[in-house]
């Protein structure tokens, strides 16, 4: 059957097919990480992508990094404000502000940090779990230059098995 008179215009020919490995593979033929426009179609997407995962990896630990510094600026601005209710003659460093209502407005920004550090963490695990050598390479690269860069102030041990 000859289809060579056949309008395809509302087809998309570009479509790509993208392989999804459960085995550790060094493969990037139709690779797609986590998305499917995410797609390697060689050498340069492949060395793009690489350097993006890396920047992604070492701007976790960044993220990290803001956290921590957020929560020690709260802790020592908490020590200096009053328990009780503000009064004109009390001294404090907020103004208007007591202990309590600092520390719950502070604790709903230490939830939001927490929760997009967990939600990159696992973003990061899912760019893990494509199983290809090259992107769990830039991965751990990531990693340690995050670490590098802005862990100078934490522990080399992790506190959490996935995050």
């Amino acid at each position: 059957m000859d289809h060579s008179q056949m309008d395809h215009s509302g087809m998309d020919m570009s479509a790509h097919k993208c392989n999804m490995n459960m085995l550790f593979t060094w493969s990037t033929q139709d690779l797609c990480i986590v998305f499917r426009w995410w797609h390697i179609s060689g050498t340069p997407t492949l060395i793009i992508s690489l350097l993006a995962i890396v920047a992604l990896g070492a701007a976790y630990e960044a993220l990290r990094s803001v956290s921590r510094r957020y929560e020690t600026f709260v802790n020592k601005r908490q020590d200096d404000l009053p328990n009780g209710p503000v009064t004109e003659r009390t001294p404090f460093l907020w103004s208007g502000r007591n202990q309590v209502e600092v520390s719950k407005r502070a604790h709903v920004i230490k939830a939001s940090l927490y929760a997009a550090q967990t939600f990159y963490a696992f973003m990061l695990m899912l760019l893990f779990m494509t199983y290809n050598g090259w992107v769990m390479i830039a991965v751990t690269i990531g990693a340690f230059v995050g670490y590098l860069v802005f862990g100078n102030s934490t522990s080399a041990t992790k506190d959490g098995s996935c995050h």
